[in-house]
């Protein structure tokens, strides 16, 4: 992926979205900790989205789009790594309805930050409250079909510590993150504004470890491509060796015309000259009137008395 790992893009998200929270907490302890509009009586703790709707709205929807924008990615990433066999593969077809399930709720999990960062809680805050909530339900449902996957995945390769890990990493996030909502909002309808706030900033700092913890799912994937590396260039230096023997030698292998030190324009012979002719004579059979046929050997053959003809003399 234009040379990078694919383990850079969790971190990437989680790395702009931790820049995000704390240059809002700076700017608001640095301007005297103002009490903001859209702050309720006896509020002295500002929600993320009182500080996002005054002057840092624009870095707010476009450092919250880079976000989960790039952690969406991660998703659609880690789905292709595993349909490529870089990362364990699926042994069901459940799995990867599981994992595509996990990936479409976190990509409506997005489209809710993205909204809510414009349609801000000081003019729209009854559209601002509810994409809050899709923000929350999306992504807590992803985790959920994310870990059930991870779970089942763990069954099937108990060899992979990693897929264990990040199976309790997620479970951790969803527990966490479920009953930190749930408190945020029992606190909102009670009035307790500032505790409110408190639990709405913990919640967002957990976000950003568990967008982090998605880096672990990717290592394998770099274990394997570099495993792949190596093997190629083994057999690229078995091949140019093999290549390399195989024109070593007196040249009697590679090229017939070349045997027992005859030259290369020499015609090529099996085992010489076999006596330099046929029968040894000079012709194929001799000729049968005028020269007597020789052995092998150039001797003459011995002549053969004709046989004797019939008395007449009855």
């Amino acid at each position: 992926m234009l040379g990078l790992s694919y383990w850079v893009v969790p971190i990437f998200s989680a790395v702009v979205w931790t820049a995000m929270l704390i240059t809002m907490l700076v700017y608001w302890a640095a301007t005297g900790k103002p009490r903001y509009v859209t702050m309720s009586e006896g509020q002295h703790i500002p929600y993320i989205s009182d500080i996002g709707a005054d002057y840092l709205k624009a870095m707010f929807i476009a450092m919250s789009a880079v976000t989960v924008v790039t952690f969406d990615l991660a998703f659609i990433f880690e789905r292709w790594l595993r349909h490529t066999n870089k990362l364990a593969p699926n042994t069901s077809h459940w799995q990867k309805i599981y994992s595509m399930c996990a990936t479409v709720a976190a990509i409506v999990g997005a489209a809710g930050l993205i909204l809510l960062t414009i349609f801000d809680c000081k003019n729209h805050n009854r559209l601002h409250n509810i994409f809050l909530g899709v923000f929350i339900i999306g992504y807590i449902i992803s985790a959920i079909f994310i870990c059930w996957e991870y779970q089942r995945l763990g069954i099937h390769y108990r060899e992979h510590s990693i897929l264990r890990i990040s199976f309790w990493i997620k479970l951790f996030f969803i527990i966490t993150e479920v009953c930190l909502a749930v408190a945020f909002a029992v606190c909102s309808k009670q009035h307790v504004y500032n505790v409110a706030a408190v639990l709405e900033w913990c919640v967002s700092f957990i976000y950003c470890f568990y967008v982090f913890s998605f880096f672990i799912d990717f290592l394998p994937a770099t274990r394997s491509k570099h495993h792949q590396s190596k093997q190629t260039e083994m057999q690229v230096f078995e091949e140019s060796s093999e290549t390399e023997r195989s024109h070593m030698g007196d040249g009697a292998a590679d090229n017939q015309q070349y045997y027992r030190g005859n030259s290369q324009m020499a015609v090529p012979q099996t085992n010489g000259y076999t006596n330099g002719y046929t029968n040894g004579n000079g012709y194929t059979n001799g000729n049968t009137n005028g020269y007597v046929s020789h052995t092998a050997n150039g001797y003459p053959k011995p002549a053969v008395d004709p046989s004797p003809l019939p008395s007449q003399n009855f």
